[in-house]
């Protein structure tokens, strides 16, 4: 048992600081800038609440953070009253927020400076993965630092692994989301093509599922999408965060990614139609306006 903070109890951070209570047995503070959510969380899951992310940090083996965005993950960090300020010498942060590599490099080195250790963890599998348990988790950090962390992850992971060091799980995790961006469009086309052509929708993807186009997006989004719903999974306002992210890290890197940027727009598309909430598997219905 380790003596474990999570900062951020949204969609995902609720679930996983209950995991590492519920599975990992550990015990667990938590901190939310809505203390209403705290207090609920520790109502179910018998964990304590924390008044500021320092606070929270205070004693711990681990603090663990998802919050929304870099400029939220600074806040909750090097802020006021931010987590590193109550960091414990040679504690371990992990960090679970999809965020930018520059983030992670520049809060690793302020890890570094204070004698803790940092690790950039983002995580894929959506609210559903959170809820069961069931995320992947891509971590950049040192091994020795990744090897302590690694048992209090697994509360809450089905895959993780060190990728590099620290700074190298956010680009891992952009590799994602541009692997789905692009499945998701060709999925979308091709629902709307077999449409057009008068297919039946599911006897098709029946067959074609078993071969060379399968995915997970295939098999999990294609019933929904052919039925005109989109209110499962990562919602494109998410979507579109985390491929500015992408887009933004390829200036840099010098990457070259013209797919990515044509669906960022498709996804803008969806937007202005009144999308932002609706899932990633929406890209269709810009398609069938």
């Amino acid at each position: 048992m380790a003596k474990v903070a999570f900062i951020g109890l949204g969609v995902m951070g609720f679930p996983m600081a209950g995991h590492l209570v519920v599975k990992g047995k550990h015990e667990v503070t938590v901190f939310n800038r809505n203390p209403a959510k705290a207090k609920t969380w520790a109502e179910k899951f018998g964990g304590r609440t924390a008044s500021t992310p320092q606070a929270a940090a205070e004693g711990q083996d681990f603090v663990m953070a998802c919050v929304g965005n870099d400029d939220d993950l600074r806040a909750v960090t090097t802020g006021e009253n931010g987590a590193f300020a109550g960091m414990a010498k040679n504690a371990i942060f992990v960090d679970h927020t999809t965020a930018s590599a520059e983030v992670a490099r520049e809060l690793n080195a302020a890890a570094d400076k204070a004698g803790f250790h940092f690790i950039d963890a983002p995580v894929s599998g959506g609210q559903a993965g959170a809820e069961n348990g069931a995320l992947t988790v891509m971590c950049g950090g040192t091994e020795a630092a990744y090897a302590k962390a690694a048992p209090v992850i697994e509360a809450y992971a089905k895959m993780q692994k060190l990728l590099g060091p620290a700074g190298s799980g956010q680009p891992t995790k952009m590799v994602n989301q541009i692997c789905i961006a692009g499945l998701v469009e060709a999925l979308s086309e091709g629902i709307h093509f077999a449409k057009k052509a008068g297919l039946d929708v599911n006897a098709v993807i029946e067959v074609i599922s078993k071969g060379a186009a399968q995915s997970w997006q295939m098999e999990n989004r294609y019933k929904t999408m052919n039925d005109g719903k989109f209110d499962f999974g990562f919602a494109v306002e998410w979507m579109r965060k985390d491929l500015s992210i992408c887009l933004a890290e390829s200036r840099r890197n010098g990457a070259t990614l013209p797919v990515t940027a044509l669906v960022d727009a498709f996804y803008a598309e969806v937007e202005t139609m009144g999308g932002k909430r609706w899932d990633t598997s929406s890209l269709l219905a810009r398609l069938q306006r």
